[in-house]
């Protein structure tokens, strides 16, 4: 499956969750019921990824989890925070310049209405 039609699989997947849920519940409800949405929908999706830091060809455990990581290629951040802040875009673009991934969706589910919650990240990465 090509990388757009995951995607809109994931946002109406979220959807799906944000309006069988609603809002104000913990993270790892969200991301567990989101979780198995797409497993429903046949799509591959591993939840909290450890990411090490490789640094002088050693690869580091730090403690980085990714929440979702889909087909190995789409890195899903969760929140369920009254306000996405400019940490949490940052948070996925570090985690999608660490995978090598482009393209990852930070999804806030502590919002009335979903759409408000969704933000789709692309990382263009540069020609080594």
């Amino acid at each position: 499956m090509d990388l757009e039609k995951l995607g809109k699989e994931i946002v109406d997947a979220a959807y799906q969750v944000h309006s069988e849920l609603g809002p104000g519940l913990l993270e790892s409800s969200y991301e567990a019921c989101l979780l198995h949405e797409l497993t429903l929908r046949d799509i591959s999706v591993e939840s909290q990824v450890e990411l090490p830091i490789s640094y002088k060809d050693h690869q580091i455990p730090v403690g980085y989890r990714l929440d979702l990581l889909v087909e190995k290629q789409i890195i899903i951040e969760l929140k369920a925070v009254d306000l996405l802040r400019p940490i949490h875009k940052a948070q996925i673009l570090t985690y999608l310049k660490l995978t090598g991934c482009t393209l990852g969706y930070l999804i806030n589910f502590n919002v009335p209405l979903i759409k408000d919650g969704l933000r789709r990240i692309v990382l263009n990465h540069p020609s080594t």
